[in-house]
């Protein structure tokens, strides 16, 4: 795994070494002493137990078994391979194209029923105009040198909006206000996005939250861009990675977050005229 500055990661990863560090002191060890036992150079048990290592599957055996801990270990591999899977480089997914990129979600976005997206970087996806799209992934292309396949991928982004209309989903949407005020593209694919925005804003499934500049913030503290797919798994967008989250202690540090910054956001016609207002500085 490569090295991580996502603070879902490494506290995943710390969390991981506080229960390591427990069940060594449970059962009264030393790490000097467990390190001996398990024939590691004694500064293994530190790097481990502060998160700085990630343990193997041969570590944790070693751990539990040397602490009669074996019942734990199945808990503790499957939360260590969970750790180690949730860091995906972008360019490993993107490798096959953004078409392929944008695929991949498909199921995820099938199955889920209440969608929370924070954005503090573009117009969420699913409220993104067709010329915003392709400006998004042109530049997304031009970033990481990915194959050419826009067109197929802005297609199957489209296609996926189709959700907003279809089933039972609930869509709550948060923006800052600088996301209105960022020109993607030109000015002309920027007033077609805003004024795009404004008509799926207006759907039933669709609350959409603004969170004007010069608002204080309180516990509201701007962060990463992230998604959540009901209470089950939140994706995070980092600059070289895509970060997903599955612990439920995770999780709920993310519902947390979104509900207060949900706080700080206005919405109706108060959201609508900041959307306006950006129209009209574009001009």
């Amino acid at each position: 795994m490569s090295s991580v500055s996502s603070s879902s990661v490494k506290q995943a990863r710390q969390a991981l070494g506080r229960r390591l560090r427990e069940i060594r002191k449970d059962a009264g060890l030393t790490s000097r002493e467990l390190a001996r036992r398990a024939g590691w150079h004694e500064s293994k048990c530190s790097r481990l137990e502060n998160g700085h290592t990630l343990p193997s599957d041969a570590d944790i055996r070693a751990y539990t078994a040397h602490c009669a801990a074996r019942g734990e270990t199945a808990d503790l591999i499957a939360t260590a391979r969970g750790i180690e899977g949730a860091y995906i480089q972008w360019r490993r997914m993107e490798r096959a194209g953004l078409k392929r990129a944008q695929q991949s979600v498909a199921p995820l976005f099938e199955r889920t029923r209440r969608f929370r997206v924070y954005q503090s970087w573009v117009i969420p996806g699913l409220l993104q105009s067709d010329a915003y799209t392709r400006a998004v992934l042109s530049t997304v292309a031009q970033l990481r040198d990915v194959p050419d396949d826009i067109d197929d991928a802005v297609a199957v982004r489209m296609d996926r909006q189709r959700i907003l209309r279809s089933g039972d989903r609930r869509f709550a949407m948060l923006v800052e206000e600088w996301v209105l005020r960022t020109v993607i593209g030109d000015s002309d694919t920027m007033a077609g996005a805003l004024g795009h925005l404004i008509s799926v804003a207006s759907l039933p499934s669709v609350s959409l939250g603004v969170i004007p500049l010069g608002t204080p913030r309180g516990a509201g503290w701007p962060v990463e861009s992230f998604t959540m797919y009901d209470d089950a798994q939140v994706n995070v967008e980092l600059v070289s990675a895509h970060l997903t989250v599955t612990q439920p202690g995770e999780i709920a540090e993310y519902s947390k977050t979104f509900a207060e910054l949900s706080a700080i956001a206005l919405y109706g016609v108060r959201a609508r005229a900041l959307i306006t207002a950006a129209i009209d500085a574009l001009a």
